[in-house]
């Protein structure tokens, strides 16, 4: 029985690579330099967010939260995610986004879409809402397995109750922690191997059919 799936967010449920990067993208910036940092294992989490919080700072050293809102309100979803959703309440399953990306931009996917729960990363403010510059971790880029641990155990489902729905290479600690796991317009190819099935199709259609199929007994 399929009773719950974790959903990336960035490049899986909104048709952009990276919430933080539409960001940057706004103020005609890129932050390669905090993404090599992170990669060669010299800054952790908390100081990625700092950084990027420092590069839109030049721009804009009032940032509120309404602004990001703002900025990131044009983020467009994936073609058919609606339908997914729609489709998933109609069979009783519970959904979550579980997204190293930006919570503002999770919170207005889940109100949206009617998501139940959302875990992402996001910004400590001060009482008229401008960013502090520190971040708030929920969702280590790198530990996306054990946050869908740490809910199932919370909302009592198995991993063979649950699917996982991801893009990239640090989805496959989603997939690891599902009965099923959908690649979908997966990044490389040890996102395909890791997956029970790929939907390489810009459609979130096609990937409710396929959480259909499994909920049914396919594999």
């Amino acid at each position: 029985m399929l009773r719950f799936v974790a959903f990336d967010m960035d490049g899986t449920l909104v048709d952009v690579d990276s919430s933080w990067a539409s960001v940057h993208d706004h103020f005609g910036e890129h932050n390669a330099e905090g993404l090599r940092l992170f990669n060669e294992n010299r800054i952790d989490d908390l100081e990625f967010i700092r950084s990027d919080i420092r590069i839109w700072w030049r721009h804009a050293p009032d940032l509120t939260v309404e602004d990001l809102e703002a900025i990131l309100g044009g983020v467009p979803l994936m073609p058919g995610a609606p339908g997914l959703f729609a489709g998933l309440r109609a069979r009783g399953v519970r959904t979550a986004i579980v997204s190293g990306g930006i919570d503002l931009l999770a919170h207005r996917i889940a109100r949206e879409l009617e998501i139940d729960l959302v875990l992402a990363n996001g910004f400590r403010v001060t009482a008229d809402g401008r960013l502090t510059g520190e971040g708030i971790v929920r969702v280590p880029i790198h530990g996306k397995e054990a946050v869908l641990a740490s809910l199932q155990e919370q909302l009592g489902f198995v991993p063979a109750e649950t699917a996982s729905v991801g893009n990239s290479e640090i989805d496959i600690g989603l997939f690891r922690r599902s009965g099923f796991g959908v690649a979908f317009r997966p990044a490389d190819d040890g996102v395909r191997r890791a997956a029970s099935r790929v939907v390489d199709e810009p459609d979130l259609g096609r990937v409710l059919d396929a959480l259909l199929e499994f909920a049914d007994g396919g594999s």
